[in-house]
């Protein structure tokens, strides 16, 4: 199966805004950059990896760490994420797995079972975040199969969107790839999962 994995990225200095309670601008940036770096080289055991990008910058490190790296041209997630998706399919993507940047404890491991789970085509697999609202993992096998629906309420609004063209997806539950990083709680409760 030709994979693709894409990683869509904010700016550095304008992402984790809801951790600036407990975080300079400087660590931030550190830890977003640090979090991409550290997600491009676990999904590069996957496939290829494709970061989309409005920043120079990100853009760079995308590059830097051997990453495909797109100048988003579209306004919002959802349109970045149809970019890519479309760049991939013209490469001959028979699947793509779509991660956000922010999984501190992303494994090897949780990728494979993603894969696993997709075995036959067509097939859809989502891993939920840990407050099983938003979606911390998409794989489409083929993609466009159903449209991006990332945001606020985003797991459930995948499941829909699956069921409507008539599959059931396929959950896959992970504590690590449950995990991201967008309040001060996530920090706390990585702290206690990597003492």
């Amino acid at each position: 199966m030709k994979m693709f994995v894409i990683i869509p990225a904010k700016p550095f200095d304008h992402s984790k805004t809801r951790l600036s309670s407990v975080l300079t601008q400087a660590e931030r940036i550190e830890l977003s950059r640090y979090l991409l770096q550290h997600t491009i080289q676990v999904a590069s055991q996957a496939g290829q990896v494709v970061v989309v990008s409005r920043d120079a910058a990100v853009r760079k490190v995308a590059k830097q760490a051997g990453a495909w790296a797109l100048v988003e041209a579209g306004v919002g997630l959802n349109q970045a994420l149809r970019q890519a998706s479309t760049w991939a399919i013209m490469r001959g993507a028979e699947a793509i797995l779509i991660l956000p940047a922010d999984l501190p404890l992303l494994r090897t491991a949780d990728l494979v079972e993603m894969i696993e789970a997709a075995s036959g085509s067509p097939s859809v697999v989502i891993a939920p975040c840990h407050r099983a609202d938003g979606t911390n993992a998409l794989l489409l096998h083929p993609p466009g199969l159903i449209e991006f629906a990332f945001g606020p309420g985003s797991f459930a609004r995948h499941r829909q969107a699956v069921r409507k063209v008539g599959l059931e997806p396929v959950i896959v539950h992970s504590s690590t790839l449950a995990l991201d990083l967008d309040v001060p709680e996530d920090l706390k409760y990585l702290d206690k999962k990597t003492r």
